[in-house]
This record gives structure tokens, sequence and C-alpha cells, in this order.
């Protein structure tokens, strides 16, 4: 008998494993078996100890998976924005049998407004200290909502510590030449208005990735994964033949 093919899928930054409840629900008429881990800060699972790198959640991606699926076996990586920037990387270290990549508006493109982000990130912490001075500590609750907004760092703000820095240092990091190494069959979905990872970084990704096979979805912003779960299902089912 035929196993059943895998699916990792890797959440975005600020999700859970139930980021996927509509894709496990588009497939659950498949064979597939679809496989969801919390990553490290989110759903389930403890925060790190020391802010990570990219490198340290493809660490952590790579054991958890060699712990849930079978020694030599294949398997799809499908990765959601903050998820997709994992993938990559994980899918360019060429260590596990990744037989597809499916990459759902993806993280990792670095812009300009990446830079002002981080500056806004400092400034936010350089804000909560000034407004910790006496005299100004009366201000500090509508200080520190006003420099977030400033610099749209809602992630930021409601996050721990060690998860601030690590959102930093995520961040930080360009992979255009991580794309361009790829060797992966894959296919990449956006939405078209998405204004977290815009649809140039998709367009970029699919010009790079040799074979690569683009769909893009009108009127859809960055819940691509979950908003076109049926379509992006479709395509899996195609791609597994399940």
């Amino acid at each position: 008998m035929t196993a059943s093919p895998i699916l990792v899928c890797l959440h975005g930054w600020g999700g859970t494993k139930e980021s996927f409840t509509e894709l496990r629900e588009a497939l659950r008429e498949s064979s597939v078996t679809v496989l969801t881990p919390d990553l490290p800060g989110f759903g389930e699972e403890p925060e790190p100890s020391t802010p990570w790198s990219t490198d340290d959640y493809v660490n952590w991606t790579e054991q958890w998976i060699r712990t849930h699926v079978a020694e030599g076996t294949s398997f799809s990586l499908l990765g959601h924005s903050h998820g997709g920037r994992i993938a990559l990387k994980l899918a360019q270290r060429g260590t596990l049998p990744i037989h597809h990549l499916f990459l759902c508006a993806a993280a990792g493109i670095r812009h300009p407004r990446h830079v002002k982000r981080i500056i806004g990130l400092t400034l936010a912490k350089s804000g909560k200290f000034l407004l910790s001075i006496p005299g100004l500590k009366a201000l500090e609750p509508l200080g520190k909502k006003w420099l977030y907004r400033l610099v749209r760092v809602h992630d930021y703000e409601k996050a721990s510590p060690i998860m601030r820095e690590t959102l930093i240092k995520v961040s930080a990091e360009d992979l255009r030449e991580t794309v361009k190494s790829i060797r992966l069959p894959t296919d990449i979905f956006w939405g078209q208005d998405d204004g977290m990872t815009p649809v140039s970084d998709g367009e970029y990704m699919h010009a790079n990735i040799a074979g690569s096979r683009w769909h893009v979805y009108p009127d859809v912003r960055h819940r691509v994964h979950r908003e076109r779960a049926t379509e992006i299902a479709a395509v899996i089912r195609e791609v597994l033949g399940a």
C-alpha cells in the first residue's frame, strides 16, 4: 500500500498551528497527512530562552521534522509568512528529503521599509526608556501606543522582550540569495493586496525559483493560506496525487 503523502505546514509570526484550520478542512477528504507544529514562542510551544535568528528556527524545525517524520520519508513543506522564511532556508540546506515546496505570502525579502521598521523598533525601545523617566511616567501608556502606531510595530508591542529581539533579528535578514538557490519544485501563493509581504516579493520568488508556479488572488491580503485554502488545497492534491 502506498504511504500517505505528508505535508508539514509552518505558520507565520503571531500565528499557531490553528492557522491551518481551513487548509486541514479543505484537505480532509484527501490522503494527505498534515503536520502543523507550533513554532517556539507561539501557541503551546514555549518561547526560546534567548533571542533567536531564522537559523535557530530552521534548526528547531529540522529536529521537529526528524522526530515526527520517519527517517528517509519524503514530505512536502508549506510555509506562510515567517514560516515561509523558515521553509526557504530549510529547503536550501538540502538535509531533509523535501519533495515539494509551497510558499504562501512568504517573508524574507527585505525592503527599505524594513530598515524603517528596525529603526522604529529601536525607537520604541528608546521611547519606553525615556517615558519611564520621573515626570514623564504619566505619559508612558499614551506615548508607547503612539510610538508603536507610528512605526506600525503591533507585533512588537504584544511580544515579550525575548520575542521582540527575535522579531528584530529575523526581520533584518534578506533571503534573496536563498531564494535564488532553491532547486525544488515550488508553488507560490499570494494575495494581490497583501500589505505585509507585497505581491512584488512573490513575483521575485517566482522569477528566481526555476520552474516555480505562480498563483495570485485578487482582493486577498496576507491571509492567503486561510482565505484561499480551498484553491491551495486543490493545487496540493494535484501535486501530491492525493
